[in-house]
């Protein structure tokens, strides 16, 4: 039945699964793409959205790179927002609500419209491991599939285990099965394995909702969208959300469940995230607070179903009733399904290379929640990366990784390797030291040459890119040598209540005031007619503004960037004996020993590691 040896074998079609298929067959490598049911590829296990804070950064990055998920986001969205405009624009984020059904159509139609690229619909029970090296997997009928890489992206599958009450079941998502057998194979194989849990909301019935009693939560104005081709557009029209609150009766009705809540009476014992907590879990941590936001968010531009974000549960189904039945604006909820946690088997991340290439097993790659991440988008990224090294790898090519100062994508796998998780791993802008060099908005001005020599950005993307490039860094050059008289600029800082010049001066001095905007720059009449006759589009005046208002942040940011990256040339030797360096504490060398950092950069960061270990090591590699 499979007579020939695909390139690359990818396990799982969740979105780490779909975009490590997309990149290894657009990349030109014989990729099979093997999962439990091929209807569910890029499902939205959890909430109709992508991007958000650090997220919405990750999507753009992607997509600069050349995978899909900006592309689908964009194709699929009902509603785009830029979250954080009021900060700086560092702190600017992306994010669409999605119709659910139409994301995943669209991946499918994305990935069967891919050459290069096979599906195969069935669980994948085990590895074929020989020599310390996979060579395919093996199906629960007993198929082998040979490979010469394969890529594992189990989301929340492996050994899964819902929690609904005191009723448990398994099942790696509501009406689907748990895979098993890989957990049982990798400890043998000598991995380490842990169980994390997430959860997620019910499901109800917007037609049973009084959305007049709630406050409604619109869309952008003016729209913008993800991807940087040309070939999605920003949403003409928008569905919107809306916002109500518990209360303290509400608290009530969910503490009558405690007693059967699995998070309180110890059936469930691992851990979720942190950053995206339960209900029951924030009324107990947070007892203080009399209520709790919940954005109800449409499931798609027809349908009627409905996400409750923020009342994510796993409290038995009549006491999630009960207690949305006591919300504003619920008061006659119907269920489409109960809101459920679920446990699941996943692999410190420290056991990987930074191509996510796993250390015990020569290439074998793990993508997504199997290494302790959450969220859609941290797994869509690992996948892509995956991808391209499983690719690179079986061609003879060299490794491609991101460092921490040129993507969040960098950011994210430094952390999860070098740091590891006890936690569902998720990103924030505060976890990048170099966040105003990673903003959204320059994604692909960072990414797109990187895709483009992949083999992934295609020459349009890239050509796109460069004239972007150009036409902002004309346009900052516009402002740096055209001067403006005090008649003309003085109304305008008079108006914004900034000080006014007594003679001419260069436009971009005055623009760089932190109280002036470009709409206000806009009133000279040299600025809007260099706009109009250059054909400026929004992105290329918002990338021009953004470096003329914070040329000097991100000129110190870069330099500091510059003076820690030359830690990352200091290779340390593979297998490096740190047992030898007794000048060394015991903990910073047990944990260099465990994780073996390719560079003293890298090492710097494990936790444990001090300043005065890594002078240490540094004097003993003779640096």
């Amino acid at each position: 039945m499979f007579n020939e040896v695909y390139d690359v074998i990818v396990v799982g079609a969740g979105h780490a699964g779909s975009e490590a298929a997309a990149a290894a067959a657009n990349m030109g490598s014989k990729t099979l793409l093997v999962t439990m049911n091929l209807q569910n590829i890029a499902q939205m296990s959890c909430n109709p959205a992508m991007g958000g804070i650090a997220k919405g950064q990750i999507v753009r990055e992607i997509d600069a790179l050349g995978g899909y998920s900006g592309i689908v986001s964009d194709t699929s969205a009902i509603q785009f927002k830029m979250l954080n405009k009021s900060k700086g624009p560092a702190m600017w984020s992306p994010r669409v609500q999605s119709d659910r059904m139409r994301f995943a159509e669209d991946w499918r139609m994305l990935l069967e419209g891919t050459p290069n690229l096979d599906f195969y619909q069935e669980m994948v029970s085990g590895l074929l491991v020989e020599g310390g090296k996979v060579v395919g997997v093996r199906t629960s009928l007993g198929i082998q599939i040979k490979g010469k890489s394969v890529v594992l992206t189990n989301g929340t599958f492996l050994n899964g285990l819902i929690h609904i009450g005191d009723k448990n079941f398994g099942g790696g998502r509501a009406g689907e099965r748990a895979a098993t057998g890989i957990t049982e194979q990798l400890v043998d194989l000598g991995f380490d394995s842990g169980r994390m849990k997430t959860g997620t909301p019910p499901r109800v019935d917007g037609r049973s909702l009084d959305f007049s009693k709630m406050s409604e939560q619109p869309g952008d104005e003016n729209p913008e969208k993800f991807s940087y081709l040309e070939t999605t557009r920003p949403l003409t029209k928008q569905r919107a959300c809306h916002m109500t609150y518990t209360s303290l009766e509400v608290h009530d009705l969910l503490r009558e469940g405690f007693d059967r809540s699995p998070m309180f009476n110890g059936r469930i014992k691992s851990l979720g995230p942190r950053y995206c907590p339960s209900i029951e879990d924030k009324i107990n941590r947070f007892a203080d607070k009399d209520r709790h936001q919940l954005f109800i968010e449409p499931e798609g531009w027809n349908t009627c179903e409905v996400y409750v974000n923020g009342f994510s549960t796993s409290l038995p189904e009549d006491v999630q009733f009960k207690a949305l039945r006591s919300v504003v604006g619920f008061e006659n909820v119907k269920f489409f399904r109960p809101g459920y946690a679920i446990e699941y088997d996943y692999f410190p991340p420290t056991q990987l290379k930074h191509t996510l290439e796993t250390k015990i097993v020569e290439g074998l790659y793990f993508a997504g929640q199997i290494n302790g991440t959450t969220g859609y988008e941290e797994a869509a990224s690992q996948g892509l990366m995956a991808g391209i090294n499983a690719s690179l790898k079986v061609n003879e090519k060299d490794a491609f990784t991101l460092k921490r100062d040129e993507a969040y994508i960098g950011v994210l796998i430094d952390d999860l390797i070098t740091k590891g998780t006890e936690e569902p791993y998720r990103m924030f802008t505060s976890r990048a030291e170099y966040r105003t060099l990673l903003r959204q908005d320059n994604a692909d001005l960072r990414l797109t040459p990187k895709g483009f020599e992949l083999g992934l950005a295609s020459e349009n993307r890239l050509r796109r890119m460069e004239e972007k490039h150009q036409a902002a860094k004309n346009f900052v050059s516009f402002f740096e040598k055209t001067s403006v008289k005090p008649e003309e600029i003085n109304p305008i800082l008079e108006s914004k209540k900034s000080a006014k010049v007594s003679q001419s001066g260069k436009l971009f001095k005055v623009f760089a005031r932190p109280n002036i905007d470009m709409a206000d720059i806009r009133k000279v009449e040299s600025v809007e007619g260099y706009i109009q006759d250059h054909n400026l589009d929004r992105e290329i005046i918002e990338q021009a503004e953004i470096q003329v208002k914070y040329a000097g942040y991100i000129a110190k940011e870069k330099n500091n960037a510059d003076k820690l990256t030359r830690l990352e040339y200091v290779k340390i030797p593979e297998g490096f004996d740190y047992s030898q360096i007794k000048s060394m504490s015991f903990e910073a060398r047990e944990k260099l020993k465990n994780i073996q950092p390719t560079t003293v950069s890298q090492a710097s960061r494990i936790s444990g590691v001090s300043p005065n270990d890594i002078s240490v090591l540094l004097v003993y590699m003779g640096r």
